[in-house]
């Protein structure tokens, strides 16, 4: 477990910049997560920094989702069967991983990143309709849906939001914004689903955890009065976001080639 405080200090810093872009832009910022620890706290290991940032972005989702089901905006049952299926998902997908060099997962998440990028610059449409209550007929295609996410997610090592949100669109009907909130519990069962089997390789650091678990909780608090401001200017900064996040996918995939 890191002790040494400039580490830990950086782990802090960089959950905080993870949490403040997840609250102002409402997704996407979990794929900084890796390049922050690979690059700026100084994780040598690429798995290692997939399970760190696999259980931070756990403990972040489970703090937001807090919010939303105290407002009841989360649909428990559907969120509840995605969720569970997608766990399983997401135990095969991050078994995967780990049986691949960290320098060639590097790649394929240079390719993820890419792709949560390019789905950010998609326009988002907040259509206004009856939310849906499970039901048998519908079943299958959740669990189905949730599954196929968990799987991705588990594999990358992210949290995989930019998917399960139109998963559970496509699967339930549900709108947008609930969506967005019922997302949470599939966010926050992938990310420790895959960071427990990483930790089983030993591939989770707890020290690197508590540190960007503090972040993330003051980045929260920061990001969410910057969100209330943002207004007309929101879709501006989550294209500029996107175009970051396309920019360190490049970088992530240069340093994984020359390595």
């Amino acid at each position: 477990m890191t002790t040494e405080i400039l580490p830990l200090l950086l782990a802090v810093l960089s959950g905080g910049l993870v949490a403040l872009l997840l609250t102002l832009f409402g997704g996407g910022g979990s794929v900084l997560a890796v390049p922050l620890l690979l690059y700026v706290v100084g994780v040598p290991d690429p798995h290692v920094a997939v399970g760190v940032a696999a259980a931070g972005v756990a403990l972040n989702a489970l703090t937001a989702l807090v919010g939303h089901a105290r407002a009841g905006r989360v649909r428990w049952p559907c969120a509840t069967l995605f969720a569970v299926t997608g766990a399983v998902g997401a135990w095969g997908g991050s078994s995967l991983a780990k049986t691949i060099d960290g320098h060639d997962l590097l790649l394929v998440f240079a390719v993820a990143m890419a792709a949560v990028g390019v789905s950010m610059l998609r326009p988002r449409t907040s259509v206004v309709r009856p939310e849906p209550a499970l039901n048998w007929a519908m079943s299958p295609r959740v669990g189905l849906a949730g599954a196929g996410v968990g799987s991705a997610s588990g594999f990358f090592g992210i949290g995989g939001g930019f998917l399960i949100v139109p998963g559970l669109m496509a699967s339930t009907g549900m709108s947008l914004v609930t969506a967005q909130a019922t997302s949470l519990v599939s966010v926050a069962t992938f990310g420790a689903t895959t960071a427990g089997n990483y930790a089983l390789s030993g591939w989770v650091d707890p020290g690197l955890v508590a540190g960007m678990t503090v972040g993330g909780v003051a980045g929260t608090l920061a990001g969410l009065p910057l969100a209330r401001r943002l207004g007309a200017n929101a879709a501006l900064g989550r294209m500029l976001f996107a175009g970051l996040i396309l920019i360190v996918a490049a970088y992530v995939a240069f340093r994984a080639l020359i390595a």
